[in-house]
């Protein structure tokens, strides 16, 4: 059985264009992989490539379509080659299309976030974000799909296509971050069809004014900024609407009381939205923590409504282990001498257990809690590092601590 690896070959900075690397690059990095077994993969690490100047390749990352581990295989494995330069941090597409406009009261108002794709700020998230097996490789691969049908001018009245995916749940499972990280793996694999990729992160509160009629004019500017973006065909944009509900809340649900206004704002999202998913090179992300109040016809024209919920115990695990991983690469926690096994299935799987409820938000806010909370104060001083097994115990007594402190929470919003 054939199977595609994606190899994603991140790029030093340096003047020479891709093109050209990649020609030269190529042929070094496949007969890396091919003589090379048991390379790992969603991880990037640093190849040894020969023949070629070691210090224009940043890292490689493996990603295969078919799942499982086989061995590297050159009889039955194809790879697919990605070659990207990640723009730094405070990179923009130099328009300053979103660097804010002006409100009623004369006040600056910033529309939306702007940031140019793939970006350094977003290295590692998607390898980072840890949900249901195979929910990140499905969200991949329908946008791609949607966008290959918008770029063949599929009919829409004959295959519905809207390429607008709408991630719910409760807050802190990591749906924002995942569109992120969405935006960031689709800049690196249409990086042929598209120059340029854009992540456009709408403000929704700073689409309300307190004067009447004021936000859906509000909406009006910003997307027609967007639309200056679409426009040119080189770019692919991404836009991102996080907490939907706040723009688009369920109309049947506003009663006499509820300020026309906000009518008015989802009346004119919805028209743009409309109006905007003409062009092929757009892809609408969606995020809401309160799904049941998001308005019918928003919810209507989502291809996909993925509920994004609590870790269960397996990606609890992991989150642990990554974190861990983390501090003692880092040089925090000392990897002492004990067995997997006890780790994986004593200690470790003993606190993945309890922590089922919490979000990944909350569990990753565990180490430095527990670090901060429950080890030496001499340790910053000394330059120490702390035992394996005594900070999995600070990891328990943390969690106790954050358990109590939720429950305590409940009782008060209760009363």
């Amino acid at each position: 059985m054939s199977c595609r690896m994606h190899v994603e070959v991140r790029l030093h900075s340096t003047d020479q264009p891709i093109p050209a690397l990649r020609s030269v690059l190529t042929p070094a990095v496949n007969a890396f992989l091919v003589s090379n077994w048991n390379l790992p993969e969603n991880v990037a690490f640093k190849p040894n490539l020969k023949e070629v100047d070691p210090s224009l390749v940043a890292s490689v990352l493996l990603e295969r379509d078919c799942g499982g581990r086989p061995e590297i295989d050159e009889e039955t494995m194809s790879f697919c080659f990605h070659f990207y330069k990640p723009h730094a941090v405070a990179a923009s597409a130099g328009s300053g299309l979103f660097d804010g406009s002006v409100d009623a009261d004369g006040g600056a108002v910033v529309d939306a976030n702007h940031v140019l794709l793939p970006s350094q700020q977003f290295l590692g998230l998607w390898e980072s974000l840890v949900f249901e097996k195979g929910l990140k490789e499905r969200l991949l691969k329908f946008a791609l799909s949607a966008l290959t049908f918008s770029k063949h001018r599929v009919d829409t009245n004959v295959i519905a296509c809207n390429r607008l995916i709408l991630l719910h749940g409760p807050p802190g499972t990591g749906k924002t971050s995942l569109c992120k990280a969405l935006a960031q793996k689709l800049a690196i694999r249409t990086h042929e069809a598209y120059a340029y990729t854009h992540l456009v992160e709408i403000n929704s509160h700073s689409l309300f004014s307190k004067w009447f009629s004021e936000s859906g004019k509000l909406v009006a500017k910003l997307f027609a900024k967007i639309g200056e973006l679409v426009a040119d065909s080189n770019n692919l944009v991404c836009l991102l609407i996080d907490e939907v509900e706040s723009l688009a809340y369920a109309r049947s649900s506003m009663n006499s009381n509820e300020p026309r206004d906000a009518m008015r704002v989802v009346n004119a999202l919805l028209t743009h939205l409309d109006e905007i998913k003409t062009r092929p090179n757009v892809l609408i992300l969606a995020t809401s923590n309160l799904a049941q109040s998001i308005d019918l016809a928003f919810l209507d024209r989502a291809d996909i409504r993925q509920y994004i919920g609590y870790p269960a115990v397996p990606a609890i695990r992991s989150i642990y282990k990554s974190m861990l991983v983390e501090l003692m690469s880092a040089g925090i926690v000392e990897c002492e001498a004990v067995e997997v096994e006890d780790i994986e299935e004593g200690l470790l799987t003993n606190l993945s257990e309890r922590s089922v409820g919490l979000s990944g938000r909350t569990l990753r806010k565990l180490p430095l809690l527990a670090h901060a909370q429950y080890t030496a104060s001499e340790l910053f001083e000394q330059h120490g590092k702390i035992f394996l097994s005594d900070f999995l115990d600070a990891l328990l007594l943390a969690l106790e601590q954050n358990m109590r402190e939720h429950h305590l929470l409940k009782i008060e919003s209760s009363e």
